[in-house]
């Protein structure tokens, strides 16, 4: 098996190589820009490994994209280069726009070309899956569960990117007949995660004393995946799921962000104490724009169709995320150098209340 990984020097991405290399022994050919959230030390499992090569590439340079089919023939291709923080989108649109749209028609057509060369088996088992969020769907209420038929209504200029690159893919298959599949998935966590989102953010600045920002009065529910549950999921969807269908993938962990970031001070109170309580630097600041207020995941088509299950629960998966954290200072002091945890996304308006 032959899989080209866009974006495979990412948080999620590299957790997908690692178990597409180490876990199935296929042949991997990552493409990633290596922006400032794509690193190589995330691959250094994989590194040497025959099964692995990496190209250094933009997915919107379409001589690159082409070249890469035309060199590497894959059999599958796991689409999951973006931009994807969401406070960052609220100052530099743009990037947004350019990566996750003109990115993804990019890729799209380049895997058409492909695609349309290919004959016999090679072209019937052939499949591009486009990774996506549950960020497309909005806001949930008290109740309810996003499902793969609820109404696109993104609240962010990331959001409204990926839904737009989710069109994309639909249109592809519908118009072109090309065997696309889709996912979206909710907030994942794990080990190399960038340190810009909540999760990693806690863990670092409660490591270094520093405050632990929250956003609003830390009401805002999420469904938490472990990154690795989700690379499996997407390998299951990408190897059995139904060409022109859509796949959610969730934890089925909702939590609240301020309890999030109290059962990881909890967890560092135990495993590395300061001599006062870590939720003493529980920090609230000003909410961010547009904050949807609930994401929750409905993963019954996955489970049942796809026979896919989560093996981590929110407990398990986050104390080994902190006990990673802790341990693997390598990889993230590095990071921390060009982000050290200040505050993103701060329009000139909320800068001057």
């Amino acid at each position: 098996m032959r899989v080209l990984v866009t974006g495979g020097a990412g948080f999620i991405g590299s957790a997908l190589v690692r178990h597409l290399v180490l876990d199935k022994g296929y042949d991997v050919l990552n493409i990633d820009k290596l922006t400032y959230a794509g690193t190589l030390t995330s691959l250094a499992s994989v590194e040497g490994n025959n099964h692995y090569r990496f190209l250094k590439a933009d997915i919107s340079d379409g001589r690159a994209i082409s070249e890469a089919f035309e060199s590497f023939r894959p059999d599958r291709v796991m689409h999951l280069a973006a931009e994807s923080h969401v406070d960052r989108s609220i100052t530099g649109a743009k990037d947004f726009v350019e990566t996750n749209v003109l990115g993804t028609f990019t890729m799209l057509e380049g895997a058409r070309a492909h695609w349309q060369r290919l004959s016999g088996e090679a072209k019937d088992s052939f499949r591009f899956l486009h990774v996506s969020t549950d960020e497309v769907y909005g806001s949930l209420g008290d109740d309810g569960l996003f499902t793969e038929t609820t109404p696109y209504d993104p609240s962010s200029p990331y959001s409204a990117s990926k839904a737009a690159s989710d069109h994309l893919a639909k249109a592809w298959a519908r118009t072109y007949k090309m065997p696309v599949v889709v996912s979206n998935c909710s907030n994942n966590y794990g080990p190399f995660h960038f340190p810009e989102k909540l999760i990693p953010l806690v863990i670092l600045n409660a490591l270094h004393g520093q405050p632990l920002p929250v956003y609003g009065n830390g009401a805002n529910i999420r469904d938490w995946l472990y990154v690795e549950d989700h690379a499996r999921a997407l390998d299951i969807i990408a190897e059995r799921g139904r060409i022109g269908e859509t796949y959610n993938v969730g934890g089925r962990n909702e939590r609240r962000n301020i309890d999030v970031v109290k059962r990881i001070c909890s967890l560092m109170d135990e495993l590395r104490p300061s001599g006062k309580p870590h939720e003493s630097l529980i920090q609230y600041v000003t909410d961010r724009p547009g904050h949807d207020a609930r994401y929750a995941i409905d993963a019954t088509k996955l489970e049942t169709e796809l026979g896919w299950k989560a093996q981590e629960n929110f407990d398990s998966g986050i104390e080994k995320t902190v006990r990673w954290y802790i341990d693997n200072e390598w990889w993230w002091a590095p990071l921390r150098k060009g982000y050290s945890g200040q505050r993103l996304g701060i329009l000139k308006t909320d800068a001057a209340e």
